[in-house]
Formats: structure tokens, C-alpha cells, sequence
């Protein structure tokens, strides 16, 4: 389906561009930056400036990957006038495409150029871990096989936007990877997997009409939800047992104050069946990876310095 695109690009808002970065994910972003910076911190060692670089890094490639989508959602005629999100600038603020796909492509130049400052200080393996991360970010909903229309999109985006950074923030302070930071990893990089699952859930009825097989269309509405509170069990689960092994101080248990967001996030998808419904849950569900990495991450420092 083709749509028509206003060519009145020249004159928009703050608010329009800053709408085209989709604010409420970039928080999959920079949390996982400061968890693993946290994790360096407790080994004693902390360099605020590749702490920066790694933190606008990660933010442009979001920013970036967010953009990659708006734009294949529209070439895909997934976005249109009466679409629900905090997408379709190009739809409903006439936003040309092609100035999307310059703007990702220019914060992917910028985050490259980044990269190489932070690989001369640390290293230069880290040329092939950021080359893949981007090109996953790319693929996820570019190329001839989106990853984001196919089961799998939780998956790479818990890996990528957790476990990747997480250990890469760790990396570049330390110069190690270790066991432990996988595992206090593995709470951030489920709730990030969440916040796509949360998208795809309120977009399973038009995912389905337009061909997607996302893990909500197979699982259904009533289980992928159920997926989705299991899931975040799990996270807070972990949190509560990595004191026990040393893996993080009790501080951490900070991060149980988000809970209440999380059981939000899950009773608002089963009261809710309509997509403008169903806004409030995946909200709920975005602010809760926010919160709850926002207090992981302080107890992580509180438990360094006190």
C-alpha cells in the first residue's frame, strides 16, 4: 500500500524529531550502559570519558535502529494515518522517508566514528562486535528478512541491546569479561525483550494482516502476555538471588520497587483487547525496564561506595 508523503520537512517542531527517536525505548539504550559501568566500578576501575562515548553511542544506535524502522514500516505499508505508537512521522507529520533514513544513517557515521575512539583506548576486537550490533539494528527491520517480523525479534533485542552492551560498557572499563556479568546481566536483557513483546502484542492484529509472524501472533494474545509476566517474574527472581551468590549487594533489592509497573504493564493487556487500549500496558512495560534499571544500577553504586 502506498501512502502519501507531505515534502514539508523543512519546518517541523522539536517535537516532531525528537518523536522520530521513539524517547520511551531509548532507555534500552543507556541502561544497559549503566549497569555494566556499575559492574566496572566494582572492580575499581571507572573512566568517565569512555563511560560518555559508550553512552551517545548507544543512544544514536537506538535512535538509529528506531529510524530503520519507521522507515521499512512505511515502505512495508505497515504505517498509515490511523496507525497507533509513538511511530509514523512520516504518515502523520509528513516527514519525507528519505530524511529518516539519512538522519539513522548520519547517528550510525557519528556512533562508528565513537567506536573508533573507544576501540584505540581499549581495543580494536571491539571494531567486530560493533560492526555486527549494527548491522543487527539495521536487519531488524531492514533487508529481505526483517528480524522483527519473524519470532525471533525478543531474542536479538535482549542479547543485543542487554547482554552486548552491558558486557561491552564492562569491557572497555576493564579490558575482561567475566561469568558474572553475563548472569547480572540477564534481568536488563529480559525486560528489553520485553518492551518489544509489549509492541508486538498491542500490534499482533495488524501484524498478522500484514503477513508478520511475530512471537505474539503464534503464541496468541492470552499467552504472549502470559510470556510477557513470566518473563519479568524471572528478572525479579534474579534479583533477589544474586546477593546470595555475591553476584550483587543487597542494595539491588532497589530494583524490586519497580514491581508494581511490571504487574501494571500485565493486568492492562488482559483488560485490554483494542490497540489505543492496549497503550497503557506497553508504557507500563517500557517505564519498567527505566525504573527497574534505573535502582539496579544505583544499588550497584551504593553498594560500592558504602
Amino acid at each position: 500500500m502506498q501512502h502519501k508523503v507531505l515534502n514539508n520537512t523543512n519546518k517541523k517542531s522539536w517535537k516532531v524529531w525528537w518523536k522520530l527517536t521513539r524517547p520511551h525505548t531509548l532507555t534500552a539504550g543507556f541502561i544497559p550502559v549503566l549497569i555494566g559501568s556499575a559492574l566496572a566500578l566494582e572492580t575499581g576501575q571507572f573512566n568517565p570519558l569512555l563511560f560518555l562515548a559508550m553512552l551517545i553511542a548507544s543512544l544514536l544506535i537506538q535512535s538509529a535502529t528506531n529510524m530503520f524502522n519507521e522507515y521499512y514500516d512505511f515502505k512495508r505499508g505497515l504505517d498509515h494515518e490511523g496507525s497507533v505508537g509513538i511511530g509514523g512521522t512520516i504518515v502523520r507529520e509528513g516527514v519525507h522517508p528519505t530524511t529518516i533514513m539519512k538522519i539513522a544513517l548520519s547517528f550510525y557515521f557519528v556512533a562508528m566514528l565513537i567506536g573508533i575512539y573507544i576501540c584505540a583506548i581499549s581495543s580494536w576486537w571491539l571494531v567486530v562486535i560493533g560492526l555486527i550490533s549494527m548491522a543487527a539494528g539495521f536487519l531488524y527491520t531492514g533487508g529481505p528478512i526483517p528480524i522483527a517480523y519473524t519470532p525471533f525479534g525478543e531474542v536479538f533485542a535482549g542479547f543485543f541491546m542487554g547482554y552486548v552492551i552491558i558486557a561491552i560498557s564492562f569491557f572497555i572499563q576493564t579490558l575482561e569479561i567475566t561469568v558474572d556479568v553475563a548472569l547480572v546481566s540477564i534481568p536488563s536483557s529480559l525486560l528489553i525483550a520485553n518492551i518489544l513483546s509489549a509492541n508486538n502484542i498491542r500490534d499482533l492484529d495488524g501484524d498478522k494482516v500484514a503477513g508478520r509472524k511475530t512471537l505474539a501472533i503464534l503464541l496468541g494474545k492470552r499467552n504472549a502476555v502470559l510470556l510477557l509476566s513470566i518473563v519479568s517474574g524471572i528478572s525479579y527472581i534474579l534479583v533477589i538471588i544474586f546477593p546470595f551468590y555475591s553476584l550483587t549487594s543487597y542494595w539491588t533489592y532497589l530494583a524490586l520497587l519497580s514491581l508494581p509497573l511490571a504487574i501494571k504493564g500485565t493486568k492492562e493487556f488482559f483488560s485490554n483487547t483494542t490497540p489505543t487500549g492496549m497503550m497503557p500496558a506497553m508504557i507500563a512495560v517500557a517505564r519498567t525496564n527505566t525504573v527497574f534499571g534505573l535502582l539496579f544500577s544505583i544499588g550497584m553504586f551504593l553498594g560500592y561506595f558504602l
